[in-house]
């Protein structure tokens, strides 16, 4: 028999969506605040419908067959569709009101919401969401339309983006001011061969960017120690933990002077760039275009400008 997928309600499909990305019918459950036998009965109905297929259990979970991939992809559009839609409304009913949700990497999380701050003084009635991840959760916010517009480094080449730049974004690597290394002058990248590293998680442009460094210097640095967070980073440095590859933007001036020293490695500070990224395919609402524009036009008042 002939499938006929016209039929199929928007709450099976994100009870697709939710099953697929949560990796159980459980976690599903609970992330859309109905029973599992819920979940179940609206997946079997969806099953039926598509007449294959949509979903198989391996060790990693709950993940989508080639039907249910397609299904995937189509619910995205929908999603985009509503929240434009959504957005389009919110705009007719008054200029910049409604929501707009985003997505800052942690690393800018030092500048970008001062910026934001002030545009939301300047819009009172725009409801801002922050969300704050690294590059991997900015990734998949932008690909899942979880996320409106993110601030980031380097744009993702795995998805169609309109990405511009907003200003210039230092890494640097950083040691305690008692460590034997901070009283060199000139350092080659050779010598942090037998140096132990503290890191990002991976998923992390910084540690994308480190890694890439040392592999362009023929060097495997001796990871010690993965820590998600740069505050911690930076704490562990100055406890003598070891040496960390950074971004110039998360350290403050007066942890230079008094507790952290920017190691004179040659080859640094790689300058990468700050950029205002979004979906190419989402049409900009009216308060999403707002911050982006603002963003573009006053982020060179806000991005620190480290000396090193």
């Amino acid at each position: 028999m002939k499938q006929d997928f016209r039929n199929v309600t928007l709450r099976q499909l994100r009870v697709l969506a939710a099953v697929v990305r949560t990796g159980s019918v459980t976690a599903a459950a609970q992330r859309l605040n109905v029973s599992p036998p819920a979940i179940t009965l609206q997946m079997q109905l969806l099953q039926d419908q598509a007449r294959l297929p949509l979903i198989v259990r391996s060790a990693a979970g709950t993940v989508a067959t080639d039907a249910g991939a397609e299904i995937l992809r189509t619910i995205d559009q929908i999603e985009t569709l509503l929240e434009d839609c959504n957005a389009a409304l919110a705009s007719i009913a008054g200029s910049h009101r409604g929501s707009v949700t985003v997505g800052v990497v942690s690393t800018a999380k030092y500048f970008a919401p001062r910026v934001l701050g002030d545009f939301a003084r300047i819009h009172p009635g725009l409801e801002l969401r922050l969300v704050i991840g690294n590059r991997a959760d900015m990734i998949n916010g932008l690909q899942h339309c979880e996320i409106d517009i993110a601030v980031m480094g380097r744009p993702p080449e795995e998805l169609d983006v309109n990405a511009t730049v907003i200003g210039d974004h230092p890494h640097v690597i950083i040691a305690a001011t008692d460590h034997p290394l901070a009283t060199l002058t000139a350092i080659e990248p050779a010598r942090l061969k037998d140096e132990v590293f503290l890191v990002r998680e991976p998923g992390s442009g910084t540690r994308a960017l480190m890694e890439k460094f040392f592999a362009e210097a023929g060097i495997a640095p001796r990871i010690g120690m993965q820590i998600s967070s740069n505050e911690t980073i930076k704490q562990a440095v100055i406890a003598g933990l070891g040496i960390a590859f950074i971004s110039g933007h998360t350290i403050d001036s007066s942890l230079v002077s008094q507790s952290l020293s920017i190691l004179p490695v040659a080859g640094l500070p790689i300058i990468r760039q700050w950029c205002i990224v979004h979906l190419r395919q989402r049409r900009l609402m009216p308060a999403v275009q707002a911050i982006r524009d603002f963003f573009i036009a006053e982020s060179a008042h806000y991005v620190p400008d480290i000396k090193i």
